[in-house]
């Protein structure tokens, strides 16, 4: 058999084998953002924003699309959620002290203002997450405003 014939084997086997390990899935059934949204309070616009555009990276549950149970894909998007949830988890809003919750504000503003959030390979699936900029500046006063709070009463409340 010719090497090219052994190394498509090779990888068919790899392939399937991979289907049956898949990564662990970010789907926390409990109400895992009430902290967030009581504390912050943002406007219905807002949240909906936040629930199509940021949740899915950025908290304990993911809506997973049908291509998640393809691996590699899988293993590619466990691996955005990590790296989105290790820099901001709205689920974890709570264990925040007042200084990481102006900092993690200061992030979202940073971001969705340059354009980098969401990021565009969640568009390119998710074309509900492409942000407007009115949308955008839905998102970027509610910050501002949630920072104002925080620097006034250590609480965005």
């Amino acid at each position: 058999m010719k090497l090219g014939k052994k190394i498509a084997w090779a990888l068919l086997i790899v392939f399937v084998g991979m289907q049956f390990f898949q990564p662990d899935k970010n789907e926390d059934t409990s109400d895992h953002l009430a902290t967030f949204l009581s504390e912050t309070n943002p406007p219905d616009q807002v949240e909906h924003l936040l629930k199509t555009s940021c949740f899915d990276c950025h908290s304990n549950h993911t809506v997973y699309p049908w291509y998640n149970r393809v691996a590699p894909v899988s293993y590619w998007l466990a691996d955005h959620i990590d790296h989105g949830k290790g820099h901001l988890n709205f689920s974890e809003w709570g264990t925040y002290d007042a200084g990481e919750k102006d900092h993690k504000l200061e992030e979202v503003v940073e971001t969705v203002e340059s354009g980098e959030m969401p990021l565009r390979e969640y568009t390119w699936t998710h074309a509900e997450a492409r942000l407007t900029e009115s949308q955008r500046n839905a998102i970027l006063e509610w910050a501002r405003l949630n920072r104002s709070r925080l620097a006034v009463n250590g609480s965005p409340e």
